[in-house]
């Protein structure tokens, strides 16, 4: 069964479709930059980063046909580092590349948490199906499966409610039901000696997301503060990052996003791998948005905080998809 196609760029994506677009000539563009003596780092970033993810597949095929070699194979052999990685990422179907996350985030000791909160807490019903089924293809395995086996506790059951991709996407808001579960979230947790987690996790893995911003507006009216405090103050460790995700990516994707950004980037040392997650799977989504809630939020454009983080044809790739 055929993977399909990624779908088109949004008009919040700051990756957009090469119009016109012509694959015979972008991939003799990346063979010639290649070929020879040296590389032309710069034609590589200037192809790969005017075309959305849909084209750049086009023309990975149309270069083997016209060259008879493997784009991904001659951009490993001419690249190298962050250059490299984040160039093999843009040629990546968007849910084949989330499956190798999950598998990066899974495999070997520990458990990277904080991909697997951010990727199965944003995606939709389908774009979950899709991972799951690639990650069978890719690993033979079962990603709930490999999930369950590697976290424990309530964690384990909020990650296991996410991957199963279910949860309701009615467009319509239902106050009273609101009303109701704010409620029941104040008495399972402020109001309660402990904390029930089972309701916080079966209300946010259930209902939809813009169920679940007039579920947290009634909180707000039952308890007096918001639903991220109550959370901090009533859970901790993963399950505290794994609800908060699911309560931001609910409230305010772009907002959430942006603030994953800044963690990658802040103090000593890059988190490169979230940094070129972030920037790649969400560059024809909603980049644009991410780029004004980081602003707002940090007082600076997300460029400028890029360009003080990173160097090299790496640090060029990345300002070609966020832009200026």
């Amino acid at each position: 069964m055929s993977i399909p196609p990624p779908v088109y760029p949004t008009q919040w994506g700051t990756v957009q479709p090469a119009n016109p677009f012509d694959p015979e000539k972008a991939a003799e563009a990346l063979r010639k930059a290649m070929k020879g003596l040296g590389t032309n780092e710069d034609a590589i970033i200037q192809v790969l980063t005017s075309h959305c993810n849909a084209q750049r597949l086009e023309i990975e095929k149309k270069y083997k046909q016209m060259h008879g070699r493997d784009l991904r194979s001659d951009l490993k052999s001419e690249l190298s580092g962050k250059f490299e990685t984040i160039a093999i990422a843009l040629l990546d179907h968007p849910r084949i590349y989330d499956a190798n996350e999950c598998n990066e985030a899974i495999k070997g000791a520990g458990t990277n948490e904080d991909t697997l909160i951010e990727i199965l807490s944003t995606r939709s019903n389908a774009e979950i199906a899709e991972i799951k089924s690639q990650y069978k293809i890719l690993f033979k395995r079962d990603l709930e499966r490999d999930i369950q086996s590697d976290t424990s506790g309530d964690f384990k059951r909020l990650l296991t409610s996410l991957v199963t991709g279910a949860r309701e996407e009615r467009p319509q808001v239902d106050v009273e039901l609101a009303k109701k579960e704010a409620l029941e979230l104040f008495q399972a947790g402020e109001k309660k000696v402990g904390t029930d987690e089972a309701t916080f996790n079966r209300i946010l893995c259930l209902r939809s997301f813009p169920q679940l911003q007039e579920t947290f507006n009634q909180y707000r009216v039952v308890s007096g503060k918001d639903i991220e405090k109550a959370i901090v103050s009533e859970t901790s460790g993963n399950l505290e990052r794994g609800l908060l995700a699911v309560v931001k990516a609910a409230k305010n994707p772009g907002h959430y996003f942006a603030e994953r950004l800044y963690e990658s980037m802040k103090g000593a040392g890059t988190n490169d791998r979230a940094l070129i997650r972030i920037i790649v799977s969400r560059s024809e989504i909603d980049m644009v948005i991410i780029k004004n809630e980081f602003q707002k939020t940090y007082g600076k454009t997300l460029a400028s905080f890029i360009k003080g983080d990173t160097s090299g044809d790496y640090k060029k790739t990345l300002i070609a998809i966020v832009k200026e």
